[in-house]
């Protein structure tokens, strides 16, 4: 699915995903990083139907 331009713009925007894992955390939700097809960035969603959810080691 596309990411909608407005909800891309009203994100946080993080260069990395390894940066936007570092970014969710103490937000006490499951947060998993994904690469926008609009800015090409990385951000975060609380969407994980059908997602594999990433964890940060280290």
């Amino acid at each position: 699915m596309r990411t909608k331009l407005s909800v891309c713009r009203r994100k946080a925007r993080f260069a990395t995903a390894r940066e936007a894992v570092l970014g969710a955390e103490g937000w006490g939700l499951p947060l998993r990083q994904y690469r926008c097809d609009r800015c090409f960035q990385f951000h975060l969603t609380s969407r994980t139907k059908g997602k594999r959810v990433m964890r940060v080691v280290g």
